[in-house]
């Protein structure tokens, strides 16, 4: 028995609405290419022989990612990152999720001006943030510190935890808090076993933004770091003002692919939670 082959348009569709379907498309495919292209271009550089980073590529070869893990500059640059960002993702992700419930829970005059204060660091230019933070920390020592710069970058991150968790509280059932509180739970027991559960997507969303903001910082960076606390993005900022080597292609590179992660896996959580809001 044949198969009967059902049309990919309804009949009613006309032909100029088909055309816009494929060329809605097309220009979409053409933004893409045009905003990954340059990104995409440093990645075989960083596997050229040459010293120097020119196209075309002659000869491949996997020195400078060799001389980036024998660098002691760079690894020291690398293992303070990974000091700073998860130490203030944590930070920024048990304030922005308290401040998010905290702010879902209740009405009061003046809550739109506290949130746009709250999501302030988003929206001003960092360098007015850098400045502010510097001579806020200055007469407390905490310029040149780990704790200086990890707090500073948790006030970055705090406020992408905030808009997250708010958002997916938006379709919380306050229900489920009213039946866990009628059983005889706590507010803490209820805040851990039946909202933190379910707000999980957003919060973990958050710490991904919040972590990604940290790792990548720069500007705040250059007024709070000193020579012990140079982060990778501030010694790339350097590598680049100084000498332009073939290192920080590998390091680009490196770091394209853990951005790249980050983001699968938050498209990943925010799947999830679409799937667990439509589910019955």
């Amino acid at each position: 028995m044949e198969k009967i082959r059902t049309a990919k348009f309804p009949p009613y569709v006309s032909m100029v609405e088909r055309l816009w379907h494929y060329s809605h498309r097309a220009i979409c495919l053409l933004v893409l290419v045009f905003l990954v292209s340059p990104i995409l271009a440093i990645i075989p550089l960083s596997f050229s022989n040459s010293s120097l980073l020119l196209y075309p590529i002659h000869t491949f070869s996997f020195k400078w990612y060799i001389a980036l893990f024998h660098s002691d500059d760079w690894i020291r640059a690398t293992k303070n990152s990974f000091i700073v960002a998860p130490s203030a993702t944590v930070i920024a992700t048990v304030l922005g999720t308290l401040a998010a419930a905290g702010l879902h829970r209740i009405e009061f005059r003046g809550k739109g001006l506290l949130m746009a204060v709250l999501i302030s660091p988003m929206i001003v230019p960092l360098v007015v943030v850098g400045v502010g933070i510097y001579l806020f920390f200055a007469p407390y020592g905490l310029t040149d510190s780990y704790l200086g710069l990890i707090l500073a970058h948790a006030a970055l991150g705090a406020p992408f935890v905030l808009t997250t968790v708010t958002a997916t509280l938006q379709g919380f059932n306050e229900n489920l808090v009213r039946a866990s509180y009628s059983l005889g739970a706590n507010p803490l027991q209820t805040f851990f076993g039946i909202t933190l559960p379910i707000i999980a997507p957003g919060v973990i969303a958050g710490a991904l933004f919040a972590f990604a903001t940290s790792f990548d910082e720069i500007v705040v960076t250059l007024f709070l770091a000193g020579p012990e606390q140079t982060t990778l993005p501030r010694q790339m900022f350097t590598g680049i003002r100084e000498n332009i080597s073939p290192i920080i292609a590998a390091v680009a590179t490196i770091l394209i692919i853990f951005s790249t992660t980050l983001l699968l896996t938050l498209e990943w959580l925010r799947g999830r939670a679409q799937a667990k809001t439509v589910a019955p």
